[in-house]
């Protein structure tokens, strides 16, 4: 059962009744700190998962590892990426691995199947091994590795808390977050780094800040201007064949970033003037209260925050229908029985 302050954010119909209902919070911040809107508990604390990734790949960045290691955007990219493991994807981290010096081996990701149906099948059919690379997560772990390398670190407890490397991400994920770490929750993630959680509104500061990094270094303004460049401009890495992610941020042309994180998890960055001349950038973090197995709510939930902000035209809107925000369900005869559909009004700060 949903808690209290979790309120009802997407619900689904079948014969004119309300079948099920998805809980969850909201929380929309600006690059200053303030919370500009919300739903539900936007104090909500819960891990990030992969919706991290950016600030994990930020030290790497901003440490000129990029520069050193002679790393394209599309390299960078496929760092702060959850990729769908396809033949494009694996080309991409070998090609990071044969620049970095890093080798598919020293991955402490594991392995699983390619999150692409068309390539698991195919793999399947010929009978192709599981690797690593395939893993959703080898991006950032070889990033890690390179961080390490490029730091002349021991590599092969990178994923330890107390290395290096994981304590230098804690650092820059607290500066960008404004939570101090003795406060961040650190968990083991699927892929068995570390992972964090914080309260929703402070992943939105966060990523209000990646996409408008004013008052911080040059040297981390720099770095975030080049994670958000590369994200969008190559945002087939960040995921893959109709993923959300993807999708999104291809048809926002550089306006929206977007990473998901596991367990109902969506956070979005929207740059500086977005929204309108002069508009601010703005951070969104949304959690799915049951992990939204399936992710049948949570990029509804993200484009309806997205249509609620006026961050999306009419035609883009179009161009996305089909993960919603309101979607007619269908069975396997391809008849229609029923709606799933958003159900909040975000709440705004000047209305409050």
């Amino acid at each position: 059962m949903a808690k209290p302050d979790q309120l009802p954010l997407y619900e689904l119909t079948r014969g004119g009744i309300v079948e099920s209902i998805h809980y969850g919070s909201i929380a929309v911040s600006d690059s200053q700190g303030q919370l500009v809107a919300w739903y539900g508990n936007p104090n909500t604390v819960t891990f990030l998962r992969s919706s991290a990734k950016p600030f994990q790949a930020l030290p790497f960045v901003e440490a000129h590892g990029p520069e050193e290691y002679d790393l394209s955007p599309a390299d960078i990219a496929v760092i702060c990426a959850s990729h769908s493991g396809t033949n494009a994807h694996v080309e991409q981290i070998i090609a990071l691995q044969n620049k970095t010096g890093i080798k598919e081996g020293e991955l402490c990701c594991g392995v699983h199947p390619a999150s692409d149906d068309d390539t698991a099948f195919e793999m399947r059919k010929l009978n192709i091994p599981l690797t690593p690379n395939r893993h959703n997560c080898s991006g950032k772990h070889t990033g890690m590795l390179a961080f390490s390398r490029l730091q002349n670190w021991p590599r092969t407890d990178y994923v330890d808390l107390k290395h290096p490397v994981q304590q230098k991400i804690l650092s820059t994920f607290s500066e960008m977050t404004g939570v101090q770490v003795e406060q961040i929750v650190v968990g083991i993630d699927g892929c068995s780094a570390p992972n964090f959680a914080i309260p929703l509104v402070n992943t939105a500061l966060a990523y209000a800040r990646l996409c408008d990094p004013q008052g911080f270094p040059e040297s981390r303004v720099a770095a975030c201007r080049t994670i958000t460049d590369a994200m969008t401009q190559n945002a087939f890495m960040v995921g893959g064949p109709n993923r959300f992610d993807t999708q999104l941020m291809d048809v926002a042309s550089g306006r929206i970033i977007s990473k998901a994180g596991a367990e109902g998890y969506q956070a979005m960055g929207i740059m500086p003037g977005s929204l309108g001349p002069d508009s601010p950038a703005l951070g969104v973090a949304i959690k799915v209260s049951d992990g939204d197995l399936g992710d049948r709510a949570r990029h509804a939930i993200a484009l309806e925050v997205l249509v609620q902000l006026n961050a999306l035209s009419a035609s883009e809107q179009k161009e996305l229908e089909r993960f919603g925000p309101t979607r007619i369900l269908k069975n396997f005869r391809d008849l229609e029985i029923g709606i799933g559909k958003p159900v909040f009004n975000l709440k705004f700060l000047q209305s409050s």
